[in-house]
């Protein structure tokens, strides 16, 4: 994996691959012919990434139809990721990045305000892939109301 971060649309991704859940493996090579949606998000199990979460997993049938795979991806450990999902029902798949490379490719470590204290944590941020590898959109700093619809609906256009 590349240390370049990404931030400039029709920038081809550079592949890579990360651990996921399900006993798998993630290849961005695997996804060509699809678009592929990547959401970034802070931690398991919190308000935030929960509502999130809940709302790809309901809107996924949509998402299939615009020839979409949806992938979340935090910190966490597998093990904390494989609870989420299956206590969520989440039908995609979580990619694990404990060690920030797939972070800090896309740029989403941020400095944020945590009760007062400065932490370094991940910026809630989505980015749409196109079937040949091409950086579609990004969304940075994301809020969880509305966010998922606004992606779904970029991808309507693209159909």
């Amino acid at each position: 994996m590349t240390a370049d971060t990404l931030s400039i649309t029709n920038l081809t991704v550079p592949d890579f691959s990360a651990a996921m859940t399900g006993g798998q493996t993630f290849k961005l090579a695997d996804y060509r012919g699809k678009n592929l949606v990547i959401y970034f998000y802070p931690k398991d199990n919190t308000p935030g990434c929960t509502a999130e979460s809940i709302h790809f997993r309901d809107l996924t049938p949509q998402f299939s139809r615009s020839n979409a795979v949806v992938v979340g991806v935090s910190r966490d450990s597998l093990r904390s990721h494989e609870g989420f999902k299956s206590k969520l029902g989440l039908p995609f798949e979580l990619i694990s990045d404990p060690d920030e490379s797939l972070c800090l490719m896309f740029n989403v470590m941020k400095m944020k305000n945590m009760y007062g204290k400065q932490v370094r944590g991940v910026e809630r941020s989505t980015f749409l892939i196109d079937g040949n590898g091409k950086l579609v959109k990004e969304w940075r700093g994301v809020k969880v109301p509305g966010h998922v619809d606004d992606v779904l609906d970029l991808l309507k256009t693209l159909a």
